[in-house]
């Protein structure tokens, strides 16, 4: 009993230090690739580093639920290569201490790392995401900060068109100072010229103080725009020194309301993916009633036979219903029913719209419900595939693990993505295109396991000679 005791702990130790490993490996790539995707949207907004660090933590508790899988499945192969490779699997086996023994452990650990999972994504998750999310759109909504480049026309700043010859990069002075203001939304109507200047930013960064000079000021003091052909009313004067201050609250970063994104289904737990979707349904369904209504209210020839008390017979005969319509009524009778049927379509493509999409929303909500489960039985899955191919394998290190785990990785997720884009398009319902990986590749990982627990190298051309043979 020692012994076993022993054993587990050994087989459990050996796994942690791959895990973790691996897991921050995957973190970080993951970590990469998303800050390759948004470094366009990031760079030249003076942006301060600890928002930014603030947006990376996030973003980083927004990666676990992907990282924790893989992780898993590179860890166990990792840990039962090295166990095959310096022969202690051989060792144990042939001391009676079957594979699924040495498993057992590992197992009953990926089942506790799982249930945490559903955990960590009904619980943590949301909250990560509101604030993941609504910091993510605070720093892309945030325009770039002042940088005017001598010789180049700089409209950066609302309703102004700054140019400058050359900068002093030591004194911060600006040559040859050209400023086009358009404040009173009447084009180029102000002018200011400078041999020199400077630009400084004040405290609070909400707006831009200008210290001009030697220079001269044009303006058109012209209110109706029909005066402005006459050239005789402008105001010019020439400076030594002009100061003024231009208002860049706009460029300042603001956190916006946390509110506005709370309803996303990203930021839902499970109750609440239940509540909204099916409060969703509900909507679609009285919509759908409202527009039986309207269709039977836009038809004439309804409210016709029942204004006239006409009895519609099992199989309705036009005929039968005219022979009671005089002749005007008629006439209407036909106008009414080609106006009907136009406005008729157009309600009904309209109609087929929104209710697509209300329907692709109502999807969303059951795609997030059931990635909240089928990512943490992936764990699972990939535990019962990567134990059986590292025993098999018997190599441990970063090398040939690797490989497979990034293979079977992608495999997963390509089946995923098909799945859920068939769930998006309204093919497949939402449970079975979000477990249709699950339903692939948890019977090769239980084939797989029960195989390597029997001895059975599936791998070798034996196995493949003696199954043919035993269907001949």
């Amino acid at each position: 009993m020692l012994g076993i005791k022993r054993l587990h702990f050994f087989v459990i130790k050996s796994f942690i230090g791959p895990f973790i490993l691996t897991f921050l490996i995957t973190i970080f790539v993951l970590l990469l690739q998303f800050i390759w995707k948004y470094v366009d949207e990031f760079v030249g907004k003076g942006i301060e580093w600890f928002i930014m660090l603030e947006l990376f933590s996030y973003a980083i508790v927004n990666f676990i639920p992907l990282a924790l899988p893989l992780s898993i499945l590179l860890a166990t192969i990792m840990t039962f290569g090295s166990l095959g490779e310096f022969s202690e699997l051989t060792a144990l086996k042939s001391s009676g201490i079957s594979l699924r023994r040495i498993m057992h452990p590992l197992f009953i650990l990926v089942i506790i790392l799982s249930i945490c999972a559903v955990l960590f994504s009904n619980y943590i998750l949301p909250v990560a995401n509101l604030k993941f999310y609504s910091l993510l759109f605070d720093v892309r909504s945030q325009r770039p900060e002042i940088m005017i480049k001598p010789g180049i026309f700089y409209n950066g700043i609302d309703n102004y068109t700054i140019r400058v010859s050359k900068i002093n990069k030591k004194t911060k002075m600006l040559y040859n100072v050209l400023i086009y203001d358009h404040t009173n939304y009447r084009g180029n109507t102000i002018l200011i010229k400078a041999d020199s200047g400077k630009m400084i930013l004040s405290k609070n960064k909400d707006f831009l103080l200008l210290d001009l000079y030697h220079g001269e000021k044009y303006e058109e003091n012209i209110e109706n725009p029909q005066e402005w052909k006459n050239l005789k009313k402008h105001r010019y004067y020439k400076f030594k020194s002009y100061n003024s201050k231009i208002s860049i609250s706009g460029l300042t970063f603001k956190r916006s309301d946390e509110s506005l994104f709370k309803d996303n289904y990203r930021m839902l737990n499970i109750k609440q993916l239940l509540y909204t979707e099916d409060s969703l349904t509900r909507e679609l369904k009285k919509f759908k009633e409202n527009y039986k209504n309207t269709i039977f209210a836009s038809n004439y020839l309804l409210r016709l036979k029942k204004e006239k008390n006409i009895l519609e017979p099992k199989e309705t005969n036009i005929d039968t219903i005219l022979k009671y319509l005089k002749k005007e009524e008629k006439q209407k009778l036909y106008y009414y029913a080609v106006n009907s049927l136009r406005n008729q379509q157009v309600i009904s493509e309209s109609t087929s719209e929104e209710e697509n999409a209300r329907l692709s929303w109502i999807v969303r909500h059951k795609i997030e419900f059931h990635q909240k489960f089928t990512l943490s039985f992936a764990c699972i899955i990939f535990f019962l595939i990567g134990a059986p191919l590292g025993a098999t394998i018997k190599k441990g290190g970063l090398g040939l693990p690797v490989v497979i785990s990034v293979i079977l990785f992608i495999l997963y997720y390509v089946i995923s993505l098909s799945g859920e884009k068939f769930v998006k398009e309204l093919i497949w319902p939402a449970w079975l295109g979000m477990w249709f990986p699950s339903f692939i590749l948890f019977p090769i990982g239980v084939m797989l396991t029960l195989t390597s627990i029997r001895d059975i190298n599936i791998f070798s051309t034996d196995w493949f000679y003696t199954l043919i043979y035993k269907f001949k």
